[in-house]
Formats: structure tokens, sequence, C-alpha cells
């Protein structure tokens, strides 16, 4: 398929398809905030809010406000989630819960560093498409909380005893790649670039492992291997998604080597994460090739195919590389025939090793309003470029 028609797909698939469903389906409208449990059709199974979630879907409607184009749908469906956010899923000092009941009520407390990622992204973006300045607050404000939790996210939520195996974990620099471009506008220069390139230097220096050419998920607290669960443990989604942030960020620096590198890394990890016998790839692996702690590990999950067509995409586009078209186009396929319902819009995001549909619905507890549709929007806008 020429670049052309794959362009329209994707377009198509993004503003005819998925945004609909999410606008039409997901909003409460008389609590605020959003629905993310939703069954094949879209119907609320459950009524429990999420607060990763519930950011973003602000994010992702503000996003394309600012991005796409001014439709005051969008922008209303984004003010309300943030409205709602803003009264109920925080403490008063800005530190995020992880779950709300229906009406607002915290369920679960703030133990999850990405309840905060996911605010500073939400509001970052709705300051922007809003010019409200107490948005702009709310995320500068988080932002900082997270910076001053990077050494210790959980705080007093670590379950790890301290001292005896300290670990640090792949996911917050990575998200942090990609947060500090999101929040450009409200960032101090000198320190945006500064955070920028500690998070360059974790993600492509540290949890990066020349000896074998993989990104860990787990390292020791001065950077060393650990031969246990954690420290073996590789989840090609995420190595792969990071890969596109770090892509995203070789650009804006303008470092072509950079993107050559990340590029290269991100064909590893898919390599390494194909299942051969079924198509696919896994969710989790052991580096070792031992048994993961992982019951899970051998699902074919959404967000792993959607934002590998990302990285293949981008990497293709930004440095021709035969290798990324090859595999985008492997990925394409089959992420095309096994996630999206044919009869149904949004996509499952659930399925067995041998990728058919282990969970028909369409939103749950981790699956909302993001990486179907950014994935889509992403590669939508890769390929105008192309």
């Amino acid at each position: 398929m020429d670049s052309k028609s794959l362009s329209k797909l994707y377009k198509d698939e993004l503003l005819n398809n998925v945004l609909p469903f999410w606008l039409e389906k997901s909003q409460d409208t008389e609590y605020g905030g959003y629905f993310t449990c939703l069954d094949r059709t879209g119907n609320v199974f459950d009524t429990d809010k999420f607060v990763w979630l519930q950011g973003r879907e602000v994010w992702m409607f503000s996003m394309l406000y600012n991005n796409l184009e001014k439709n005051p749908e969008w922008l209303k469906c984004a003010t309300q989630g943030g409205e709602f956010m803003k009264k109920f899923a925080h403490d008063g000092n800005l530190n995020w819960y992880f779950s709300l009941t229906r009406e607002g009520k915290p369920i679960i407390e703030p133990y999850n560093i990405f309840s905060y990622t996911f605010a500073t992204m939400a509001y970052g973006q709705l300051s922007k498409a809003t010019g409200n300045q107490e948005y702009a607050e709310i995320a500068r404000k988080t932002f900082d909380i997270i910076l001053s939790k990077t050494s210790n996210p959980k705080g007093k939520w670590e379950k790890a005893h301290p001292g005896t195996r300290s670990l640090k974990n792949f996911a917050l620099p990575m998200i942090l790649c990609n947060l500090a471009l999101e929040i450009e506008h409200l960032l101090d220069e000198e320190f945006l670039r500064k955070t920028i390139d500690t998070c360059i230097h974790e993600v492509m220096d540290v949890f990066y492992r020349p000896e074998f050419g993989l990104i860990v998920e787990n390292l020791t607290t001065d950077n060393k291997l650990s031969d246990t669960f954690e420290g073996r443990l590789l989840n090609p989604g995420h190595a792969i998604e990071a890969m596109w942030f770090i892509m995203d960020l070789g650009e804006r620096l303008n470092r072509p080597e950079l993107i050559e590198k990340a590029a290269a890394i991100a064909v590893k990890m898919v390599e390494f994460g194909w299942d051969k016998e079924f198509g696919g790839i896994y969710y989790f692996l052991d580096r070792k090739g031992h048994p993961t702690q992982q019951l899970e590990w051998d699902q074919k999950l959404w967000w792993v195919h959607v934002e590998t067509l990302i990285s293949m995409l981008k990497g293709y586009q930004l440095t021709g590389s035969k290798d990324c078209l090859k595999w985008f186009e492997i990925i394409h396929e089959y992420t095309w025939e096994h996630f999206k319902d044919k009869e149904y819009p949004e996509w499952y995001g659930y399925l067995n090793r041998r990728g058919e549909v282990l969970l028909p619905l369409k939103g749950g507890k981790w699956k909302g309003c993001f990486h179907v549709p950014r994935g889509l929007y992403q590669c939508w806008q890769t390929l105008e470029k192309m």
C-alpha cells in the first residue's frame, strides 16, 4: 500500500471510528469525568474511574484540539474531564489518587507515579487549549512533585524492604522523555534541557545494554544487571515505545545519531519480542529465557503493537531504515487483522498467544482513550510527512 492510501486509512479510523466512540460512550454527563470500562459495543460495565485514564483522555482531546482542529466538542470533552480531576482526583496537595468512585470519592491512595505523569500531560495540553493559568500551574506543580520523587517513586507505598534489593525501573525515565516535550511551553529552557539530557542518558546509556543490544526493565540503583525475576525482565513494547520518544527528542535537538541509534534498538527489540510461531509481540520475556513471573507474558496487547507501528514508521521516515519499513508492514498487517473489531467501533485490547480475542472489552482499568487514538494520529501524521 502506498503512503497516501495508508495515511487515509489511519486518518479515517481515528476521526470516523475511534474518536466518536469515546466522545459518545465514555463521558459521564451526570458526574463528570469518563467511564473507561466499556464492553464490546461501548456499554458501561463498571463505573470506577481510574485517574491515569482520566488524565489520558483529557490529554487526548486537548492535544487534538491544539494540533488538529479547533473542534468545540473536543474542547468541551477535555475541559469537563479536567474539571472533574481538579475537584476529585487529588488530595488537595496535587497527590493524585489511583482510582475513584463514579462520584469522585477516592478508592486507592496516590501510590502510583503515573497518575501524576498523566495529570501533568493532561493539564499541560488543557492549559494550552484554554489559556487557563490555573491549569498551567497544576501541570507545573505536579511536574515538580514527579521530579522530587524520581529516586523513590512509590515513597511510603514502596513494597520492597529498604536496602536488600533496591532496583530502579525503566518506566519513569522513559515517560519523562515524552513528558518534557509535552510541557515544554511551561518550563524554563535550561531546566528543560537538563531534564531531557538526564532522561536520554538513563534510557540510552543505562537501561539500554549494548552487551546484548536490548533494553531491560529494571537495574540495581548503581546501574548493574540483576540476575533476578525483575532484573531479567524485558517488556518489548515499553522499550519500543520509548524509542519513538527518543526519536522525537533527536529531531527536536537535531541529533541524527540519536535517531539512528533509537531506530536500530527498536528493530532489535521487535526481532527479540516477535512470536515466531503465532505472530505478534510477546508482552513480557526473560532475557535469559527463563519463565517469567508474569502469567500473562504470552498475551498480545493492543498498546504494544500500536506503539511499535509508530516507532517503525518514524524510524523509516527519519532514517530510511529498510528494517523499520519491513517491520512496519508486518506489524501493520498483524494489528489491523487482529485488534480492529470489524463490526463495532474501537479496537480490542487483549488477545491470547494465538491472536484470538481474550477479552472483548474496548476499555477497562488499563485501556482507555489513549494508545489507539494516539497511535492512529502519530502514524497518520508521519505518513503525511512521507
